[in-house]
């Protein structure tokens, strides 16, 4: 069963949403993926949203550009995390759909990561999801402690073979 929410506003932002969907297959979580426009189907959001606790869904993440009424929709209407996925825009880079996911009203929070930043969503769920289930727990903290070491392996190449012949 479907830990995890992954919905997305456009087919447009199935790249960056792709690696939310790939990180939680890495730590063995199960997700369910929509394309659902808060502002084209607001009947289809309200039911997907309000339906997808009683679904096993523990939390959300949700990506969005430009307005980005998607996060904030779906936090006002499901009663666990949400976690909100800024996409880059070709007009203002992101930053538009960052300063509408932060600025939710007092009672609707949504953590949000960086714009295009739904690798770090899928963490992020991860983490929330370890909480309560020691061997996620375990393979998050695995997660980390590789990533420490492909940076100590990056810094020994550059300590044996020097910056100039480092990307040669």
């Amino acid at each position: 069963m479907a830990e995890v929410g992954i919905v997305m506003g456009s087919d447009s932002d199935m790249a960056v949403m792709a690696k939310a969907a790939a990180t939680l297959e890495e730590f063995g979580i199960d997700y369910e993926m929509r394309i659902i426009s808060a502002h084209r189907e607001p009947e289809e959001l309200v039911a997907w949203a309000k339906g997808a606790a009683d679904r096993g869904i523990r939390v959300i993440i949700a990506g969005a550009g430009m307005a980005a009424a998607l996060p904030g929709m779906v936090a006002a209407l499901f009663p666990l995390p949400v976690i909100g996925v800024p996409m880059s825009s070709k007009a203002l880079g992101g930053t538009d759909a960052l300063y509408s996911i932060v600025q939710m009203p007092s009672g609707i929070p949504v953590a949000t990561v960086a714009v295009d930043g739904a690798k770090n969503a899928a963490i992020l769920a991860a983490r929330i999801l370890a909480v309560s289930d020691p061997e996620l727990l375990q393979k998050v903290i695995a997660y980390g402690e590789e990533g420490r070491r492909g940076v100590v392996a990056k810094d020994e190449k550059l300590q044996k073979v020097g910056y100039k012949n480092y990307n040669a």
